[in-house]
């Protein structure tokens, strides 16, 4: 394909994954703007006003860009990991593998189209958070980073699921088993000093620990990690994945069954 038909391809399949998410806002933008609500509500003031001041900051500053974070892995996830698995159930992806579309250009589609609806729910959430905290951007470069690389992260992590996912069961194992408790215990609502030392060094291993870090370094000018080896692990894990899904995709594994 030339360059044109290229982009022809990927904007159509872009254009696609926008109108799916935007056409049932109410249920992929609206609920978590609530549920981030009463996460404001039960842990920034009434939880919050109990536990005082954490790294510096009042507790609800502290919390609140872990929860944007949150918000972010929650729905970059799941919009790729619903919409990839829809197109293999209904045997749509057939039609694109038969097309002159490389799979480099259908990955990339199906992820962008996640990542943008991570970056809605992030605005969405962080002006929500405004009606309850001050906030001010210290570092915004390292906040435009962090969060689009959490995207692009949880938006290839959907994509794999999906193709290994045989059922719509099996798509909401990973979001259950998995993102839940490393989302939890990636501190989104304490500080890795409160843990002994050996919990520190186990904390570690948790990728979302760096994510959340990094984004409160951007928005507090504070962090639990290095904010440069945050950047590292966040971009090694980024083209791991990448590659990894690119091969799965090529390999028609969950596809040519």
């Amino acid at each position: 394909m030339n360059a044109y038909a290229s982009w022809i391809a990927f904007s159509t399949l872009l254009t696609k994954e926008i109108r799916r998410f935007m056409r049932i806002w109410v249920q992929t933008l609206l609920p978590p703007a609530i549920t981030m609500c009463l996460y404001f509500i039960i842990f920034g003031n009434l939880v919050g006003s109990r536990v005082g001041h954490m790294g510096g900051f009042d507790y609800m500053q502290f919390i609140v860009p872990g929860l944007i974070m949150m918000a972010v892995i929650q729905n970059s996830y799941a919009n790729v990991v619903s919409s990839f698995y829809s197109a293999k159930f209904q045997r749509s992806i057939e039609e694109l593998q038969v097309a002159p579309v490389s799979n480099f250009l259908i990955l990339t589609g199906y992820v962008t189209g996640g990542v943008i609806r991570g970056l809605m729910v992030a605005l969405i959430v962080t002006l929500l958070s405004l009606f309850f905290t001050h906030l001010h951007l210290v570092h915004p470069g390292v906040v435009i980073f962090t969060v689009v690389l959490t995207a692009f992260m949880f938006s290839l992590g959907g994509f794999i699921n999906a193709i290994y996912a045989k059922s719509f069961d099996d798509i909401s194992i990973v979001p259950t088993f998995v993102l839940t408790p490393l989302t939890y215990l990636g501190g989104v609502f304490y500080s890795v000093h409160l843990l002994s030392p050996f919990w520190q060094q186990v904390t570690l291993l948790n990728p979302i620990i760096y994510m959340v870090n990094a984004f409160r370094y951007g928005v507090l000018g504070v962090s639990d990690v290095p904010v440069t080896k945050a950047m590292v692990v966040l971009t090694l894990l980024a083209i791991l994945l990448y590659g990894y899904a690119l091969k799965l995709l090529h390999d028609g594994t969950g596809l040519r069954e």
